[in-house]
């Protein structure tokens, strides 16, 4: 685990982020989790300590760098494994987080990894957004799962009166921005650490 470790803290180092060696230790218990879980469930479709640490656990951070000072709650739509809530929440514990995954196999884990990390304020959903109407955050994620389109479309629901929408896209940026009028789009483009790869991140302001 020492390579993996070693990674992580260089990982954490470029993108300025602050650590713990506790909070290390609870990246490399989810790092074992995921892979022994994987093998049963599939659950991702990466393999290595290093494409996982740099493609879900790194980038998932890449939202803590844009995520505004004042966020308290945040709703990660379409959890997955815990991508990006689950790593945002590990180097950031103040955060109330709202894990929203309607596949009851992906929920059992999330339950599972929750409980084995030890993390408070933290919620698993287990419901298609659609079907949510009584949460409220000042914050909804996603990584590439939605267009911006459909994302403000099914999540602007469960925001506060002046949340916002934060999605990590890729190559066809433009060509989604250019079919939204009506709302306050800014963009931060960010570098994968280790990677030739630029992620898009891109927040949505649903209020005028």
């Amino acid at each position: 685990m020492k390579e993996a470790s070693e990674l992580l803290e260089n990982g954490l180092k470029e993108l300025s982020i602050t650590y713990t060696s506790l909070e290390i230790s609870a990246f490399l218990t989810y790092l074992e989790e995921l892979k022994k879980w994987n093998r049963a469930h599939n659950l991702t479709g990466l393999k290595t300590d290093r494409d996982i640490i740099i493609k879900h656990f790194l980038d998932s951070l890449l939202f803590i760098k844009v995520l505004p000072d004042n966020v308290r709650t945040v709703a990660d739509v379409g959890s997955g494994a815990g991508f990006p809530g689950i790593p945002m929440k590990i180097v950031n514990p103040l955060l109330e987080m709202f894990l929203i995954e309607p596949s009851q196999k992906k929920a059992i884990f999330l339950r599972h990894i929750c409980s084995k990390l030890g993390l408070k304020k933290i919620e698993i959903i287990n419901k298609r957004i659609e079907h949510i109407d009584v949460l409220r955050v000042d914050a909804a994620v996603t990584r590439a799962l939605f267009s911006i389109s459909d994302f403000i479309r099914k999540a602007e629901g469960i925001l506060h009166e002046k949340g916002i929408l934060i999605l990590n896209k890729g190559p066809k940026l433009e060509e989604e921005i250019q079919k939204i009028l009506s709302k306050k789009i800014s963009v931060k483009d960010l570098k994968l650490p280790f990677e030739d790869i630029i992620r898009h991140m891109v927040i949505v302001k649903t209020y005028l």
